[in-house]
């Protein structure tokens, strides 16, 4: 895996800023929005096809449009059992407080408290499992383009356990970059801050170019997992 290269090549794209700032731009608008994650499953194909400028047009914007719907709505049902226990873990307090108003005994504090707790770790617990594993599914749905390739889920598996360790890489490494790359932006855009007018504006300039660039670095990795032998199943 060429780590270096996920970071580099937006820079040998000579249309890569007009391209950041379309995609910011396309990334705010609500809606709208849903083909930005279709740019990036273009920019997957583009990575495991072997493209020297993996960078795909902003033409064909409904196609992108239809599949960053897609991947939102596969998002969505992966995320049901975060929404479901967080219900849980809401109504298990609203109802307790409910009832019992201001006199809630040392021992219902202490089972809500562990019962609050438990629930809380099995959310941060799922929504780990699923940072690590639906970058697989991105792959999957990028090589087949249907929605049912989302919920394909031997398939899927296959993806993470054909070469684990270079999954691995490929998923802390877009985690770091995404930890470092916004660390460094939020101590840019206070410096900005300082400049009067005009440096509110540099600093969401940079925040939405920088936001643009992390997904950047997450796809090429991720479409450097999904490269070998992949060519000949990608729709051309």
């Amino acid at each position: 895996m060429d780590i270096g290269k996920s970071f580099s090549f937006p820079f040998e794209d000579e249309q890569w800023l007009e391209k950041s700032l379309i995609g910011a731009l396309v990334a705010a608008i609500p809606i709208v929005n849903f083909a930005w994650g279709g740019y990036l499953i273009d920019l997957l194909k583009n990575v495991m096809r072997g493209q020297d400028v993996p960078l795909p047009e902003w033409g064909d914007f409904g196609d992108k449009w239809m599949k960053g719907l897609y991947l939102s709505l596969a998002s969505f049902v992966y995320a049901i059992p975060i929404f479901l226990l967080s219900c849980i873990l809401v109504a298990t307090f609203s109802g307790a407080a409910y009832q019992q108003g201001e006199e809630l005994t040392d021992q219902l504090i202490a089972l809500l408290t562990g019962v609050g707790g438990i629930l809380g770790c099995l959310i941060a617990l799922y929504a780990l499992a699923l940072s690590f594993f639906f970058p697989a599914a991105y792959i999957h749905y990028a090589r087949v383009g249907t929605f049912g390739a989302f919920f394909e889920i031997g398939k899927i598996f296959k993806i993470v356990t054909a070469d684990t360790g270079k999954y691995i890489t490929a998923w802390l490494v877009s985690m770091v970059a995404g930890i470092v790359v916004s660390s460094a932006v939020a101590l840019l855009t206070t410096a900005l801050g300082f400049i009067p007018c005009l440096g509110w504006a540099l600093g969401i300039l940079v925040s939405a170019v920088s936001g643009v660039y992390v997904f950047y670095v997450y796809g090429h990795l991720f479409g450097q997992v999904g490269a070998p032998q992949t060519q000949a199943l990608i729709p051309q």
